[in-house]
């Protein structure tokens, strides 16, 4: 059994650690508010607080990653929200003080927003040509774990998440005038999220680079117009474009054959 941190117990990071534990591992978790850690360890949590910034990392560090032979990165790049922040300067202090510790094994969650749409149909062997910042950021982040002469780097790089509470098709609901119709979607649920994570630490499968999506891509307006349907929910409208625009449509050549998985959820 191993000793796993887990940067950041949120959607994901908090199932993850409950299925981990329950596997017989020993799992540590951070958080970067003190009120959330008073909460998850009232629930038997090893919870650190840590707050990471461009310039220093603030609370428990060293504690967090102390005698952790996997950590896993779950921590979201937040760029959507404009703050102005930049994710690789943070993450490059994470790093810092990863290669500190003596870990040796990383999981880094990415995303398929490395790929710019304009690449069309991509797997794993198609180099990341991002254009908008987050895009950037995130492949940077990759590169920098991914080049670590001190780790054995996994990058896992999520579609769009669903699971739980969590649907996309809530944010579309009722809207009009929606572009990109005939786009395909490139989605995975959070059971298959976790499935992935461990199929990286049970196969050992580290130093790779992974495209996880679900293999399924149908078309945006016909898939989210059937989800709002089945949740009840007034479908969004897109409009109706003959294009010959390219699409982004996420596969992987890698999945398959390193780890032998299947994907448990249906879209």
């Amino acid at each position: 059994m191993s000793n796993i941190a887990i940067a950041g117990l949120g959607w994901l990071g908090l199932p993850l650690a409950a299925q981990l534990q329950e596997l017989g591992h020993h799992v540590k978790g951070s958080v970067t508010s003190k009120n959330k850690q008073a909460e998850l360890r009232n629930h038997g949590l090893d919870v650190y607080q840590v707050e990471i910034a461009e310039v220093e990392i603030r609370g428990e560090i060293q504690s967090f990653l102390a005698d952790t032979e996997i950590l896993i990165i779950l921590i979201p790049p937040g760029l959507r929200r404009n703050t102005g922040h930049n994710h690789a300067l943070r993450m490059a202090q994470l790093l810092d003080a990863t290669e500190k510790a003596s870990v040796k094994k990383v999981i880094l969650i990415s995303s398929t927003g490395v790929y710019d749409d304009a690449q069309g149909a991509v797997t794993e062997k198609d180099i990341p040509q991002p254009q908008d910042n987050k895009g950037k950021q995130l492949l940077e982040v990759e590169q920098i774990f991914f080049k670590s002469p001190a780790l054995e780097t996994t990058v896992i790089r999520f579609g769009g998440l669903f699971g739980g509470s969590r649907n996309p098709v809530k944010y579309l609901a009722g809207r009009t005038g929606l572009s990109n119709g005939n786009a395909p979607v490139n989605l995975i649920h959070r059971q298959d999220c976790m499935g992935i994570i461990l199929g990286v630490i049970y196969k050992n499968a580290f130093g790779h680079i992974i495209n996880a999506v679900h293999p399924e891509h149908p078309k945006k307006a016909e898939y989210y117009t059937k989800q709002a349907i089945a949740l009840g929910l007034e479908p969004p409208q897109y409009d109706t474009e003959e294009t010959d625009e390219t699409y982004k449509k996420v596969d992987s050549v890698t999945l398959k054959p390193l780890l032998g998985y299947t994907f448990q959820k249906s879209l």
